[in-house]
């Protein structure tokens, strides 16, 4: 199935590109979400008037995840859990704890932007999160993890 993308796609194409890809990624997730639209001579005509404009969205998206990395970058979080006296976690801290801890400091982050290689963490101490604000913008923030008995 060919579709012409409509916005940058990680390790797929940028805005304008026509590609080729399986047609249950295209029919299921590129097209819904407005990703990208089928490559027929009408939508390849509409996406050549739109191009200006969508060239525009996708730099303003570009500098606003740059401003937000700016603010985050070098960020250290601190993070309380339950732990017992060898530094395990009773439990763990994932995606959510972090989410909620970011915003509570006032920073706009999305569970979907936390990228966690390894896991949720399971003991207390230094961590490295990354935070993937955009197909270009990525950053990484140190999570302390403090375990209280």
């Amino acid at each position: 199935m060919e579709v012409i993308l409509l916005d940058k796609v990680e390790n797929l194409g940028g805005l304008g590109d026509k590609v080729t890809v399986k047609p249950g990624y295209g029919r299921n997730y590129l097209i819904p979400y407005g990703i990208a639209k089928p490559a027929t001579k009408e939508n390849i005509a509409e996406f050549e008037a739109r191009r200006a404009e969508l060239e525009k969205q996708a730099a303003e998206a570009l500098e606003a995840a740059k401003a937000r990395a700016e603010k985050l970058e070098g960020m250290t979080l601190e993070i309380t859990a339950k732990a017992g006296s060898e530094g395990k976690l009773f439990g763990s801290v994932g995606p959510i704890d972090i989410e909620d801890a970011l915003k509570a400091q006032g920073h706009e982050v999305e569970r979907k932007e936390i990228r966690m290689h390894d896991g949720p963490l399971r003991e207390a101490g230094e961590h490295k999160v990354d935070l993937h604000l955009h197909t270009d913008v990525d950053v990484t923030i140190t999570v302390t993890v403090i375990g209280e008995e």
